[in-house]
């Protein structure tokens, strides 16, 4: 019987999107099992970064149980950041299972995690323009469709939390 493979992927995921659900998949096609690692996980409730990461976490699991993926092939773990680069990688394996690559496409990631030996590997974006949490929150607090750039589970979930106008309510505060 061969080892399994398990990865990394992080991400602040303010939403979690269909871009983010089609990295997942395609890294699932990859490797046995995948850490999803909340990032930033202090943080909620501002314009940039507006669900907790129980929130966030409801949502990728929701998402991925609405699109048939095994629950034994993922965890989701929270990641609250430590301020300091030189022992983030260290803080972020403290609080995960095992694992040995990493999939990320941001630079400053790739570079702690191959200076702390690490494989890293690259993500194929999906359409990133019109796939962004950044394009999901200017979406819904300018009031147009967003629905259509998330899991329909996620999109239902926002809702039913009031995260939609959390955010519109967050905005308002924030020009005032």
């Amino acid at each position: 019987m061969k080892n399994k493979v398990r990865a990394l992927y992080i991400g602040k995921f303010q939403p979690f999107h269909k871009g983010h659900l089609e990295c997942i998949k395609k890294i699932l096609n990859e490797v046995d099992e995948l850490i999803i690692a909340v990032g930033s996980a202090q943080y909620s409730h501002t314009l940039e970064n507006p669900f907790t990461a129980g929130e966030r976490m409801d949502m990728i699991r929701l998402a991925l149980e609405e699109n048939s993926i095994d629950a034994k092939k993922f965890w989701i773990v929270a990641i609250p950041d430590v301020g300091t680069h030189s022992i983030w990688v260290a803080h972020l394996k403290s609080l995960c299972p095992s694992f040995s690559i990493v999939y990320t496409n941001n630079s400053l990631v790739k570079i702690l995690f191959e200076e702390n030996g690490f494989k890293v590997r690259e993500i194929p974006l999906f359409d990133r323009k019109k796939f962004s949490a950044t394009e999901v929150r200017r979406r819904i607090i300018s009031n147009e469709p967003w629905e259509e750039l998330v899991p329909p589970s996620v999109a239902k979930f926002i809702k039913d939390i009031k995260g939609d106008q959390r955010l519109r309510e967050l905005f308002k505060k924030d020009i005032v």
